[in-house]
């Protein structure tokens, strides 16, 4: 019989496992319902690699220059044992830092003793009362099967009695607002690292929710190097990344759905993937093109779907499957189906809508 194991060692082929990082694994909760997203991610494909192997390659990613300025940006919060970054945290928390705190960089050892390292420190700071900074430690989680090592910036402990995840972001904050796209992807990218923290001091024997939620984002204010410090509450993304990471661990019922000799291995024929990746059902939707490697092919395959139009459109015309049929139904010359009679009522009212619109007033 084959094994979990054997099965998605089949599905990648000769390649070896991609290991998640906190990226990959926020990117997993964007999108819950995909399958195909799912068996890849379990089987540890290189999307990157598929998508290029098919002709569709990834179009996203950071720039050399904005990984430099976040770096550059990350050294100048950081200096001078972070007594700025302290100063933020705390002012940012309501609280007062309690004297200075300890700073442990946990960049210099290898991973192994990194992790080990980084397990031991933060589970002992539980029973001290100063303030204490963990610099880049090394958390470990369980990804459907795997472990994975997770590097969040920093880690400030014993503030208000309690351990908080910071993440230092370059990306401005101007007249108090930041990019809503860019501080949701840092919140449930945070929301990854919280998780791992929490089964970490668990772990020890202590209780989770000395880890909160509230997670502090440091950013440049009014794109000068300013630092400027806010809170933010990841309880939402912990949920979903909970229910996404507990999907992957049922592995075996969505391999039930997969057929026998389905394969990705990036070295295959293209046209085999391509026609071995339409067998695995998707659930393509716009805001896939900034998280996953295939949202190309996938944009590609539901063109002339309402599905490829976004999650509102799908659920506001569920039971329309495609644009011509939706077009129909808003034309009247379509009845459509008894289940599609809400779908059909909405696509009318909105072309009568274009129709007034487009001759200037109601008729």
């Amino acid at each position: 019989m084959t094994t979990t194991e054997q099965r998605l060692a089949a599905i990648r082929g000769d390649m070896p496992a991609r290991r998640h990082n906190a990226r990959t694994i926020a990117a997993l909760t964007g999108n819950p319902g995909c399958t195909r997203r799912a068996v890849l991610d379990g089987a540890g494909v290189d999307k990157t690699r598929l998508a290029e192997r098919i002709g569709f390659p990834a179009r996203f990613g950071q720039s050399r220059f904005a990984i430099s300025r976040g770096n550059a940006f990350e050294a100048q919060v950081k200096a001078d044992g972070g007594a700025e970054l302290l100063r933020l945290v705390a002012e940012r928390l309501g609280v007062s830092p309690g004297g200075p705190a300890t700073w442990t960089d946990l960049n210099a050892d290898g991973p192994a003793q990194r992790h080990e390292r980084s397990r031991e420190l933060l589970t002992a700071a539980v029973a001290d009362a100063s303030p204490a900074l963990f610099d880049h430690p090394l958390l470990g989680l369980e990804i459907a099967g795997q472990r994975v090592y997770l590097e969040p910036d920093l880690v400030a402990a014993r503030l208000a009695g309690r351990y908080h995840v910071v993440e230092v972001k370059s990306f401005p904050v101007v007249d108090g607002q930041a990019d809503p796209g860019k501080v949701a992807a840092a919140a449930i990218q945070s929301a990854v690292y919280v998780l791992a923290l929490r089964e970490l001091v668990a772990a020890a024997g202590h209780d989770p929710e000395l880890v909160s939620t509230d997670v502090v984002l440091v950013c440049p204010r009014d794109f000068a190097n300013q630092p400027v410090a806010s809170l933010v509450d990841v309880r939402r993304q912990l949920l979903v990344l909970r229910r996404q990471l507990a999907r992957m661990e049922r592995i075996d019922a969505l391999l039930a759905g997969v057929p026998a000799d389905f394969t990705a291995d990036p070295t295959a024929e293209p046209e085999t993937l391509v026609a071995a990746l339409r067998t695995v059902d998707a659930h393509y939707a716009p805001d896939c093109l900034a998280a996953c490697e295939l949202a190309f092919f996938c944009r590609h395959e539901a063109g002339g779907h309402t599905a490829a139009l976004g999650r509102p459109v799908r659920e506001a015309l569920g039971g329309v499957a495609t644009v011509a049929e939706a077009l129909a139904l808003a034309d009247g010359d379509h009845p459509g189906e008894p289940d599609q009679a809400e779908a059909a009522a909405l696509l009318r009212a909105a072309a009568r809508l274009r129709a007034e619109a487009l001759a200037g007033g109601p008729t």
